[in-house]
């Protein structure tokens, strides 16, 4: 017969033995006051897998003494949910029947929104997780009944414990005394990124590859290639590519290395090529206007050479653009004209500005300077301003430009 996974087999009892979420679970945390307090209100986990999210709903079924039923989104339909609200009220349950609902982004609106009905009548309390940032994938009205706990990803040292206990398991199952040097587990835990339960798996298959003691070099061959949980159509994904820009703007260039080596370690190429585009206009912009010229000829280098060697001018783009001057004025600008147009404004545009005839319009070119005073604003905007000089060097010898000739050339034309 065979066993249950290990990981299933020492799923912690209390939440003392709960890797990390000190925060929840600690001996302040504040989903274990409410049990303790017996407050069980409808719940969202969310997390990065392996975190907890489940055993931390089996231990307050135990707590509170609900009667526990567990479905997982991806395979179930509000046909078991009516299933398991029938068996609700076909069994005495005195504490109340707790429904954990795994990967709850799975189910559509109208499966979410059915699921309020047994909520507010009371026969169910609610535990929903997912992976995915709830406030994307949540319904509404679902959010609004329930407290959402986050999971955060466990620090390599908080999962060295679990290795252990998992270690002496196993010797317990095999009559074995194998013993891990503390680096050992430690680098297992920091390759699964927080992920106990891929931790545990690792330890697992090398503690049937090795002899006496769990070797680095048999953890080396089990690990994977590329760390981390990373989905391209999910959180990790751009929470990585916002880091990245966010170091960037805050020039910060180690960082912003860090940040450029995770997501190329995924293979994201073209996600990171596009991100930086979008930095060198938004972050760097006229503070340094070739910035963007360089952007595009790194990352067109990029696209063209694949990686790893891809990683060669992009690194180069990021740590200039992290060094760079930085400014936002042009993208500050642009928001606030788009507010301007997004209440109406600025319909009645200048009749000189129309084709075919431009009638009235005066040629700048034909003026000192190629300037000539004339409204280009609607007139209900006329006189705004949208663009403010930043304070780096190349935006103020613009300013100061851009002064000179509105003081100066008035209206005089070139002899």
């Amino acid at each position: 017969m065979a066993q249950k996974p290990l990981a299933d087999r020492m799923r912690p009892a209390c939440f003392d033995e709960i890797a990390g979420q000190a925060h929840l679970v600690g001996k302040s945390g504040i989903l274990r006051r409410l049990c303790e307090n017996n407050r069980i209100p409808n719940m969202i986990f969310f997390g990065p897998p392996g975190t907890g999210k489940t055993t931390v709903a089996n231990i307050i079924a135990e707590m509170s003494g609900m009667q526990l039923y567990k479905l997982n989104a991806t395979t179930a339909s509000l046909s078991d949910v009516k299933e398991v609200i029938s068996s609700v009220d076909n069994i005495f349950s005195k504490s109340g029947t707790l429904l954990y609902l795994d990967e709850i982004q799975y189910f559509n609106k109208k499966q979410q929104q059915s699921l309020l009905e047994f909520m507010e009548n009371g026969k169910i309390t609610l535990i929903a997780s997912t992976t995915e940032n709830p406030y994307y994938y949540v319904y509404n009205a679902l959010l609004s009944r329930s407290s959402v706990f986050e999971f955060k990803s466990v620090t390599p040292e908080d999962c060295i414990p679990s290795l252990y206990r998992a270690l002496d398991l196993l010797n317990g199952d095999f009559s074995t005394e194998k013993t891990a040097d503390k680096s050992v587990m430690l680098s297992i835990a920091r390759a699964c990124a927080g992920d106990v339960r891929m931790s545990i798996g690792v330890l697992e298959n090398a503690f049937y590859i090795c002899d006496n003691e769990i070797t680095a070099e048999a953890v080396t061959a089990l690990l994977p290639s590329v760390v981390g949980h990373y989905d391209r159509n999910g959180d990790v994904h751009y929470d990585l590519l916002s880091c990245l820009q966010k170091s960037i703007r805050g020039s910060d260039p180690n960082a912003a290395i860090f940040y450029l080596a995770k997501i190329l370690a995924s293979g994201d190429l073209l996600s990171a090529c596009r991100r930086i585009l979008v930095i060198a206009s938004e972050d760097i912009g006229p503070a340094y206007p070739q910035a963007a010229s360089l952007a595009y000829a790194c990352t067109e280098s990029a696209r063209a050479l694949g990686l790893p060697e891809a990683a060669i001018p992009l690194a180069n783009i990021v740590t200039v653009l992290a060094t760079a001057p930085k400014s936002n004025s042009s993208y500050l600008a642009y928001h606030a004209a788009s507010d301007d147009i997004a209440k109406g404004l600025g319909q009645d545009i200048p009749k000189h500005l129309k084709s075919p005839n431009f009638e009235g319009y005066i040629y700048p070119h034909d003026f000192e300077n190629h300037y000539v005073k004339q409204q280009y604003l609607p007139s209900d905007l006329a006189g705004k301003h949208y663009y403010e000089f930043g304070a780096n060097k190349t935006e103020q010898a613009a300013k100061a430009y851009h002064d000179f000739i509105i003081a100066s050339c008035g209206n005089t034309r070139k002899k």
